[in-house]
C-alpha cells in the first residue's frame, strides 16, 4: 500500500470515528475536570427526580445508610449517604443542622459516641455535638486533606483512620497522627489499579499533574468543538455561497479553525493517548486482568511516600480481649500489637472482601468479627480462620478461576439495635431485617433533601453507568468501546501529520486532520 492509500486510510478512520465520539468526549472531559476538584465542586446538588428511576433512592438502597445505633430506648441514629438522621417510632428528624451545603458535605462514614458528645467522620472533615446541641462544629485539626474513612474506640481513647493514617485523641482537642508500620515482606510497590488512577487523574504528578489533566480536559473539548465546525462548515460554505453567490468570511473561518485544531491535536496527542490508555483499564472488562497486579513506583511521584500504607486503610478496631488492633487495608486484614512498634501481621485466613472496600467491619467476641461488602458479609473468626455466609451459614469457599466480582448481598450497611434485631443495608435491594425480612418506609422528605451531588453525577458519566438502565449489563462495554475510539482518533490524527512531515513535506491545510 503506497503512501498516499495510507493517509487516505488514516483519514478515513479520523473521520467517522471522530464525528461519533465528539459528544461522549466532551463528557468525559467536563466530568474529569469536575472529579478532579471534589472539594472545590462539593456544595453543588443535582435534583434525582433529573435522573433515570435507577437513581431515585428506594427502600434503603445505593447506601444511604450505612450504619447505626440507639441513642435511648425510643430513638435510632442512622448515617450514610444521606446524612445523619434519628428514627423515632413515628418519625425522622434531620439531624444534619451543621454541616456546609451540600449533600457531599454530609455523606458520613462513620459516627460513634464519646465521652458525653457524638462524632462523625465526613469525607472532608471531623465534626463533633453534643446530643441536645442545635448544630454539628467542626473539629479543627493538622490533616488538611485527609479523608477520614472510620472511626473506633480504644478505652477512653478515640482513634480517627483516614486513608493514610490512624489518628489518636483523648479530648478532640489533642491529636497524634501515627504511620503505622509496614507489614511483614514489605516490598515498596504500587498496585497497577492505582498507579493508572492517578496516572489517569494526574495525582501520580501531584497538583502540576492535576492541572495538566484538567489541560487536557479543555484541549479534548477544544479539539471536538473545531472537529465539527470542520466536518460541518464545507457544507454550510456551499450552501452560502449557492444562495448568495458569495461564501464570504466562511473559508476564512474554515481555515482558522483547522489550523488552530491542527496546533492543539499536535501538541498534545501524545499526552491524550497515554492519558486514555489509561482509562480505559481503570473499568472493566479491561480492569479485571491488572485488578491484583503490582508495579514499582515512579520515583518522586505522588505514590513515592515512606508511608507504607498510603490510600489503603480502610476500617479499623481495638479488640479489648486480644489487646490488639485489626484493620481492613486494600491489601486484605492485618494485626498489630498495642503499642503500634511491630511489623502489622497479615491474618492467615480472610473473609472476601470486594474492591470497593469493608462497609461493615465490627467485633463479636475474642476472635470473631463481622466482615461485610459487596462481596456479601461473613461472621469471620480469626482463630480458626473459618469465615461463615452471614446469610446461609455456610462456610466460605474461594471460588476457582473466574468469579463474579460481586455477591447477591451487596452489603453497603448494618445496624444492630437495642432488641438484637439486625438491619441489612443491600446496595441495590435496600433495607430487610435479617429473620424477618421486616422494612421502613424511606420518607419523601429524606429523598428531597438527598439530591446526588454534582461529583458523584460526574462521576456516573465518566465511568459510563449512567447508561446502565438503557443498555443494562453491556453500559460495561462503553469505557472500552469509547476509550479505543477515541485512541483510533488521535492516533490516525497523529499519523496524519507524521507520515507526510517524515519527508519534510509541508502539510496542506486542506489536507490535514480532516473531520
Amino acid at each position: 500500500m503506497d503512501r498516499k492509500k495510507i493517509i487516505s486510510t488514516f483519514r478515513k478512520l479520523h473521520k467517522w470515528p471522530g464525528v461519533a465520539i465528539t459528544l461522549f468526549a466532551i463528557h468525559f472531559a467536563f466530568s474529569g475536570i469536575i472529579m478532579n476538584h471534589r472539594s472545590l465542586f462539593s456544595g453543588v446538588d443535582i435534583s434525582r427526580k433529573w435522573l433515570p428511576k435507577s437513581y431515585e433512592y428506594k427502600n434503603w438502597n445505593q447506601a444511604t445508610v450505612r450504619g447505626g445505633f440507639n441513642l435511648n430506648k425510643d430513638s435510632l441514629l442512622i448515617f450514610g449517604n444521606i446524612g445523619i438522621w434519628i428514627k423515632t417510632t413515628n418519625n425522622y428528624i434531620d439531624y444534619n443542622q451543621g454541616f456546609p451545603a451540600g449533600i457531599d458535605n454530609r455523606k458520613i462514614n462513620q459516627v460513634v459516641r464519646f465521652h458525653d458528645q457524638l462524632v462523625a467522620a465526613t469525607q472532608f472533615r471531623l465534626y463533633r455535638r453534643a446530643i441536645h446541641s442545635a448544630c454539628w462544629e467542626a473539629v479543627p485539626m493538622a490533616l488538611p486533606e485527609q479523608r477520614m474513612v472510620d472511626l473506633f474506640k480504644k478505652q477512653d481513647t478515640l482513634m480517627i483512620l483516614t486513608r493514610d493514617f490512624l489518628i489518636k485523641t483523648p479530648d478532640l482537642n489533642h491529636f497524634s497522627t501515627i504511620t503505622l508500620p509496614p507489614p511483614e515482606g514489605y516490598f515498596k510497590k504500587a498496585g497497577l489499579f492505582n498507579t493508572l488512577w492517578e496516572l489517569h487523574s494526574g495525582e501520580l504528578f501531584g497538583i502540576v499533574g492535576k492541572l495538566l489533566v484538567d489541560i487536557l480536559g479543555i484541549v479534548t473539548i477544544a479539539l471536538s468543538i473545531t472537529g465539527l465546525f470542520h466536518f460541518f462548515l464545507p457544507k454550510l460554505i456551499k450552501r452560502k455561497k449557492k444562495l448568495t453567490g458569495s461564501s464570504g468570511k466562511l473559508p476564512h473561518a474554515f481555515s482558522l479553525n483547522l489550523k488552530l485544531h491542527n496546533l492543539v491535536g499536535y501538541v498534545f496527542a501524545i499526552f491524550l493517548i497515554i492519558n486514555t490508555t489509561a482509562g480505559i483499564f481503570l473499568r472493566p472488562p479491561l480492569l479485571i486482568p491488572i485488578i491484583d497486579k503490582s508495579v514499582g513506583i515512579l520515583p518522586g511521584s505522588h505514590l513515592d511516600t515512606d508511608n507504607p500504607w498510603h490510600d489503603k486503610l480502610r476500617k479499623g478496631l481495638w479488640n479489648q480481649q486480644t489487646g490488639n488492633y485489626v484493620f481492613s487495608t486494600a491489601d486484605g486484614f492485618y494485626q498489630a500489637e498495642e503499642k503500634l512498634c511491630s511489623t502489622l501481621v497479615k491474618i492467615h485466613s480472610q473473609p472476601p472482601v470486594s474492591l470497593m472496600g469493608c462497609n461493615v467491619f465490627e467485633s463479636l467476641g475474642a476472635s470473631k468479627y463481622l466482615a461485610g461488602s459487596f462481596s456479601g458479609m461473613y461472621i469471620w473468626d480469626t482463630f480458626s480462620g473459618e469465615s461463615v455466609d452471614f446469610f446461609t451459614g455456610n462456610g466460605y469457599e474461594a471460588s476457582s478461576g473466574m468469579a463474579r466480582p460481586v455477591s447477591n448481598h451487596m452489603v453497603a450497611g448494618y445496624i444492630k439495635d437495642l432488641k438484637n434485631r439486625e438491619w441489612i443495608f443491600d446496595y441495590n435491594k435496600g433495607l430487610s431485617e435479617k429473620y424477618t425480612g421486616e422494612t421502613w418506609d424511606m420518607p419523601e422528605t429524606i429523598k428531597f433533601k438527598s439530591p446526588i451531588s454534582l461529583w458523584n453525577f460526574a462521576l456516573e458519566i465518566h465511568t459510563g453507568r449512567v447508561l446502565e438502565p438503557f443498555l443494562g449489563f453491556f453500559y460495561l462495554l462503553y469505557i472500552p468501546f469509547a476509550g479505543l475510539s477515541v485512541l483510533i482518533v488521535l492516533i490516525s490524527g497523529f499519523m496524519i501529520w507524521l507520515l507526510p512531515n517524515r519527508r519534510g513535506k509541508s502539510v496542506n491545510p486542506k489536507q490535514s486532520l480532516t473531520l
